[in-house]
């Protein structure tokens, strides 16, 4: 995992902002610091994870704890998310009305596929399901709302770069370089060759590069003229969906959904 630069009060760039509050962004970050399946993690951990010094990561996850963030296991002495992190997830995700007008869709193109249809959104540099529909077949794997996903090498990640407006790409992509450093060459190919799928097929494409059994196709989804651009994707296991498959009945189908999705959007719902 690659580890972010520390928070320095005085020399992290938002920090020469005098209206950016370091103390914030710390606290936050430690709370982006756990992912998926893992339910403890320890002050050391947090510390390694964000770079920021671990008698800071003390006191910030005191904080935490006492406002509701941060649940403390004393036998452990660890941390987990608290239900105030529940409470402001269910309330964010209650706002996205693209959710519910989504959701349907969705469903039916996942039966229709067995595959996996997701919805994401950005964070910074992994994108995040905000809605998940599954086929009821057997799958390789399946991700729900909240799972996470690396930005450079799946799908949704290249569908939701490619629908940016050219200046807040460049910007993204400065920040993906950055985060991965010297993997980086190869994983900006992947995403100029899906920038170029995009603009042949008008949907980007993943075949084994995010996980060597699943491929997947996404288009973004481009709200508000701009202002908002979210993404949504099919994919399932590699053996059965061919470069073919992926080209010419997926993707197509996907276009065909986010049209569904936008028009609605449109229309009110």
């Amino acid at each position: 995992m690659n580890k972010p630069a520390p928070l320095d009060d005085d020399q992290a760039a938002p920090a020469k902002d005098r209206n950016f509050v370091t103390a914030l962004a710390r606290g936050l970050e430690l709370l982006r610091a756990f992912g998926a399946g893992e339910e403890y993690l320890g002050n050391a951990e947090l510390s390694s994870r964000t770079g920021i010094p671990r008698p800071t990561v003390s006191r910030l996850t005191y904080t935490l704890t006492q406002l509701g963030y941060l649940k403390h296991n004393t036998r452990l002495e660890k941390y987990r998310l608290g239900p105030g992190i529940l409470a402001l997830g269910y309330r964010f995700l209650a706002n996205q009305g693209i959710r519910e007008i989504a959701r349907p869709f969705m469903q039916q193109l996942a039966e229709a596929t067995d595959c996996n249809v997701s919805l994401g959104a950005a964070d910074k540099t992994s994108m995040m399901y905000i809605e998940s529909c599954h086929g009821s077949g057997p799958l390789i794997m399946r991700l729900d709302v909240g799972s996470r996903l690396p930005m450079a090498t799946t799908a949704i990640g290249r569908a939701w770069l490619c629908g940016l407006p050219a200046a807040r790409r460049d910007a993204v992509m400065t920040e993906l370089a950055e985060a991965h450093g010297s993997e980086w060459p190869a994983l900006e190919a992947g995403i100029k060759r899906s920038q170029e799928d995009y603009e042949r097929y008008g949907f980007c494409l993943s075949e084994g590069d995010w996980q060597s059994q699943i491929s997947a196709v996404a288009t973004p989804l481009i709200l508000e003229d701009g202002a908002e651009v979210m993404a949504v994707n099919c994919g399932g296991a590699s053996h059965r969906l061919s470069h073919q498959v992926l080209v010419e009945n997926l993707g197509p189908r996907l276009k065909s959904l986010a049209t569904q999705i936008l028009g609605e959007l449109q229309h009110g719902g």
